[in-house]
């Protein structure tokens, strides 16, 4: 064999074991694999959603359908963690102590309502400074796209609201067609549910249908009806994207593809959060 064949022949080794590596890194449980679930030092939890493609909006003949929820192809094209509950009140103090102490009263598992989306951006700022990680609001498509956990249905067990499966319908003055079962499970009338009350979707999140409103990060506008990628919304606006209905009144609200709104600086005794952590 010639002194230039072995170098070649060497360097051929060389390349096949290091692809075997990038493989193992890639596709095996590794340690350089990312963690399905983080959990960090407020006990706040956050599980893995992969990234992918969806139909975001509703069909024409879906009940209770609004004319903003256009169909369009999105793609979501880096994974993110998503908190699997809303801020709960504990969770909140303990971030905020005295300064931005949310008005609401109750135990430490409810989630955190009476807070603005300026106020959510607060949060976010005092906990990105914890040095854990990189904290934000999600956009209005991550919102959906996670809570349809690869369901195409109007809720992501079926078509039909149902009291068991999402707090709504708890206002004794004005909606209470729940409270019957809302008793039932020791839940007060006229107020959200603690968190993980009601089951989680097929990703493991819970309450994306009912129990509060949530801020998103997105301005409020047309989706419009052509394939995006990584939407963000309009580079600007006069409202704030909420999502996922609540206790206060109907279940169609509660629709995965259902869009509604509200003024930034404004606290809504119905309205809360859950946070995005981003993938390192």
């Amino acid at each position: 064999m010639s002194r230039t064949t072995r170098p070649l022949k060497n360097f051929s080794r060389l390349w096949v074991c290091l692809l075997l590596l990038l493989n193992s890194i890639l596709f095996s449980g590794s340690a350089f694999a990312f963690e399905k679930t983080v959990t960090n030092s407020l006990g706040m939890e956050f599980t893995l959603i992969p990234s992918g493609t969806f139909t975001m909006g509703s069909p024409k003949d879906e009940p209770y359908r609004g004319s903003s929820e256009v169909q369009h192809r999105v793609s979501i094209t880096r994974p993110f963690y998503m908190q699997t509950t809303e801020v709960t009140l504990k969770q909140w103090q303990s971030l905020m102590k005295r300064r931005l102490l949310a008005r609401q009263k109750g135990s430490d598992n409810l989630p955190v309502t009476q807070v603005s989306w300026f106020d959510c951006m607060e949060f976010i700022k005092r906990l990105n400074r914890l040095g854990e990680g990189k904290y934000r609001l999600p956009t209005e498509a991550e919102w959906e796209y996670a809570a349809r956990a690869g369901t195409q249905s109007a809720f992501f067990w079926g078509d039909a609201i149902d009291c068991e499966k999402a707090m709504y319908g708890n206002n004794s003055l004005k909606y209470n067609v729940c409270q019957l079962y809302i008793h039932s499970i020791g839940v007060m009338s006229d107020q959200p549910a603690p968190v993980k009350t009601y089951p989680p979707n097929l990703w493991g999140l819970y309450d994306m249908h009912g129990n509060v409103w949530e801020w998103c990060m997105d301005w409020y506008g047309d989706l419009g009806k052509n394939p995006t990628t990584d939407p963000n919304g309009p580079d600007s606006g006069a409202m704030r994207i909420r999502r996922g209905g609540s206790w206060f009144k109907h279940g169609h609200a509660c629709r995965s593809a259902n869009r509604s709104f509200g003024h930034p600086a404004t606290r809504y005794s119905t309205t809360g959060f859950r946070l995005v952590r981003d993938v390192p």
